[in-house]
């Protein structure tokens, strides 16, 4: 079974992306923020992150940066957040995140993008 990582400080989005993950057969963890999603990283491994951008200790770019600059098997990363800016994406794209979304999303959009990054259609 595939492991997704969710990192956001806001419960009721987690609770959101967390049904929409597990309801396609996905395991699901979660993180409150950047500085706690590093330490489940140890706990890992996780196949793919989604990650939102405005969270307190460490942001979602942060998260990104530490993460890619560590010396373990990387996993996918989406970006997830209500910034709609360009420089947004690009900085974004800058420390690592593979895609980038404009909350809200919709469930088949994230499962589509989701099962792409894992190069699978059947979460195993």
């Amino acid at each position: 079974m595939k492991r997704i990582l969710v990192i956001d400080d806001a419960a009721t989005v987690r609770l959101y992306h967390r049904g929409i993950l597990e309801s396609a057969g996905f395991e699901v963890s979660e993180a409150v923020n950047g500085l706690e999603a590093l330490e489940r990283v140890v706990e890992g491994p996780f196949d793919l992150y989604l990650v939102d951008i405005n969270m307190p200790k460490l942001d979602g770019y942060g998260f990104l940066r530490e993460l890619r600059a560590k010396d373990i098997p990387q996993a996918p990363a989406i970006m997830v957040s209500t910034e709609a800016e360009d420089n947004d994406q690009r900085l974004a794209y800058a420390c690592g995140a593979n895609l980038y979304l404009i909350k809200p999303t919709k469930p088949a959009q994230l499962l589509a993008h989701v099962q792409t990054l894992l190069g699978a259609r059947q979460p195993s």
